[in-house]
């Protein structure tokens, strides 16, 4: 609201309710009814909800979401509706899964390791000892960068370089990581299981695009399809594609029904292997459905294909 709108006496203030109560008053008069009935019983976080609704839905009774001068955006609604949510998460919630961390093993040579970082495009890295649920330490791409950019010759044993990550229990509100994240002075989290073991990662920008929603940088590859029909009964899908989207536009629900909690293809293909399947590695799903993979690393799978169970017995007679 303007300074010039601002209430001083009465004259002012009935022409401000005038002026808002036909141009986005709802939100405005509900934003400040919070505040003028202290003996409210509705959370405040459910206030505001409200209010977002009945704004949204006075912009579409007034025949579009453009909003009027000094108003809130559909973006800034949005993004208010997500940071009333926002605590509702938890670690587990944001994390990135298991299968889609990229991270280096410590005995690696230096210049593979640096190799790593260019080939994905990232700034933290997680360093791990033989295997993934073993974490004890970060890379970050800065302190690489001063031994390449100086010439000198990298470290014996680059571990020195490491920086210690931050490690947080699946179950911790998304807030509290945030906050963890800030006090730590760290842009990267470690999630981990009940057993201690990795089961995934948080960085600042996951965290943000809770908020935001997605944020492409330059170095994040082109969208590709997640799931497309090569021939008649098999999908050639990425490691990334959500579970339930996948199960449903193969119109068989079976496929992501598991006891695990898995939200995505690769998460499955890491609980029917019980570990990181290799390239080649071919799983069977109890529905019926095999699961193929085609592309990964020692870390993650990327790419899978998926078969459609063979009828047991056919009409065609097959079974003969």
């Amino acid at each position: 609201m303007p300074d010039s709108e601002k209430p001083g006496d009465s004259q002012s203030g009935d022409a401000d309710s005038s002026s808002q109560s036909g141009n986005g008053g709802g939100l405005w008069n509900a934003i400040r009814g919070l505040f003028d009935d202290a003996d409210a019983d509705t959370s405040l976080r459910a206030q505001l909800e409200e209010a977002i609704d009945e704004h949204e839905d006075e912009a579409s009774r007034n025949g579009g979401d453009v909003p009027s001068k000094g108003d809130l955006s559909q973006v800034e609604l949005t993004m208010l509706r997500k940071v009333l949510h926002f605590s509702e998460h938890d670690a587990d919630d944001v994390a990135i899964p298991r299968g889609e961390i990229i991270a280096v093993d410590v005995n690696v040579p230096w210049a593979e390791m640096v190799a790593t970082f260019a080939e994905h495009g990232i700034s933290r890295m997680p360093v791990y000892r033989d295997q993934l649920d073993d974490v004890i330490g970060m890379m970050h791409i800065k302190d690489v960068f001063a031994y390449l950019a100086s010439g000198e010759d990298p470290p014996e044993e680059w571990s020195t370089l490491m920086r210690q990550p931050l490690y947080v229990p699946q179950a911790r509100g998304a807030l509290d990581v945030l906050a963890d994240m800030r006090q730590r002075r760290t842009h990267l989290a470690i999630v981990v299981d009940e057993f201690s073991g990795t089961d995934g990662i948080i960085t600042i920008e996951d965290l943000v695009e809770e908020i935001v929603g997605e944020i492409e940088d330059e170095h994040d590859e082109a969208p590709i399809e997640q799931l497309v029909e090569i021939s008649e009964g098999i999908w050639d899908a990425d490691a990334r594609a959500e579970l339930d989207d996948v199960a449903e536009k193969v119109g068989d629900p079976q496929l992501a029904e598991i006891e695990e909690a898995v939200d995505t293809l690769g998460g499955l293909a890491f609980v029917l292997a019980e570990g990181v399947p290799q390239p080649g590695t071919v799983l069977q799903h109890p529905s019926g459905w095999t699961l193929e993979v085609t592309a990964g690393d020692e870390t993650h799978v990327t790419r899978m294909r998926l078969h459609r169970p063979v009828p047991q017995s056919g009409e065609d007679g097959e079974d003969g």
